[in-house]
């Protein structure tokens, strides 16, 4: 069971393995399981409302996750259809021998729209070599969190040791800027609208950002499916990804304000217990350089170092095996 194997490196929680309910295909329409986030609106989300589905795509709710090797490991188990993670992730659970294949980008940064890791106006940290031996607070372990963690502090010069004394303290994306203010956590892991809001009431400053790390933009990770899903489905997973290019490009191109008023209406309809649309105002970008969220090598093999040094990969990184663009049909024009 290297799948689950995988999983419990990740710290996440063993299910049995097996595909669940199938999915369901009705008059048409093909409707397809999904884990939520409190307070956002999901690009799948988002195409849905906009009709670019076609009617041929119905997405199912199943709840709400914080963690997106979660959201991966319960699409390669069967709990649901399709997952999103940080790529780095992706490729430590396909390598683990998971049947899952990435088809679209959906999260990345940009000038505005970005990871940084933030601390209190007094802290001694300065740098990234200061967080040795420090807490962070972060969405998930086995995530990006902890895959910049390493990398920011090996380009820094330090051990193996030194990087696995930082701790990382998983928590809800809407707690952690509280949980640094309280000194709970010495760093903050922040971005999109709860970076905006923490940084409009201030007393923050970063010690790195993705920006500062990477020198730039990067497509951070993608959605996947299960290989069976694919195989079964291959109309679906054509008018999901496509429907999630169509999105993509609708936020970039739509005025701000018109964006937020979009995602406070969807999330103001649907009725989740304990949402709250007050972030929203404080959303910038779509955040992926990538157009129509276009998948390359570069995505999965920005992170070897640390699937490296974890031990989740020990020979060459084979990217061939972790996603493919055929079933976004706007590809071809990015």
């Amino acid at each position: 069971m290297a799948v689950l194997a995988a999983v419990a490196a990740l710290s996440l929680p063993l299910t049995a393995c097996g595909k669940g309910d199938s999915v369901q295909s009705e008059n048409g329409v093909t409707t397809l399981r999904y884990l939520g986030w409190a307070d956002q609106v999901l690009l799948p989300e988002l195409a849905e409302n906009l009709g670019y589905f076609n009617g041929k795509v119905k997405l199912q709710w199943q709840g709400t996750t914080t963690s997106g090797p979660a959201e991966i490991q319960a699409a390669a188990t069967g709990q649901v259809d399709y997952g999103g993670a940080f790529a780095g992730a992706v490729a430590k659970l396909i390598s683990a021998g998971a049947p899952v294949t990435a088809v679209i980008n959906y999260y990345g940064s940009d000038e505005k729209q970005f990871q940084g890791y933030y601390v209190r106006d007094d802290s001694p940290i300065h740098t990234a070599a200061d967080l040795v031996g420090k807490k962070v607070g972060v969405n998930t372990l086995g995530g990006q969190n902890e895959a910049d963690i390493h990398d920011a502090l090996v380009k820094a010069g330090l051990s193996q040791d030194q990087v696995k004394s930082v701790q990382l303290i998983p928590l809800p994306p809407p707690n952690i800027e509280d949980a640094v203010r309280k000194g709970q956590v010495d760093v903050a892991s922040l971005s999109g609208q709860f970076q905006q809001r923490a940084l409009a009431v201030g007393g923050l400053r970063p010690v790195f950002t993705e920006l500062d790390e990477f020198g730039g933009p990067i497509d951070g990770g993608p959605y996947v499916f299960r290989n069976d899903v694919i195989a079964k489905h291959p109309d679906a997973v054509r008018t999901f990804t496509t429907g999630v290019a169509k999105a993509i490009e609708w936020e970039r191109d739509t005025p701000r304000d018109q964006v937020v008023a979009k995602m406070s209406q969807i999330i103001e309809a649907r009725h989740r217990a304990g949402e709250d649309t007050s972030t929203l105002k404080y959303w910038l970008s779509v955040g992926i350089p990538a157009k129509y969220g276009v998948i390359s090598d570069q995505d999965f093999t920005r992170w070897e170092s640390w699937l490296r040094d974890t031990g989740a990969i020990h020979g060459k990184l084979d990217v061939s095996k972790f996603y493919t663009n055929k079933y976004n049909t706007l590809a071809a024009h990015s």
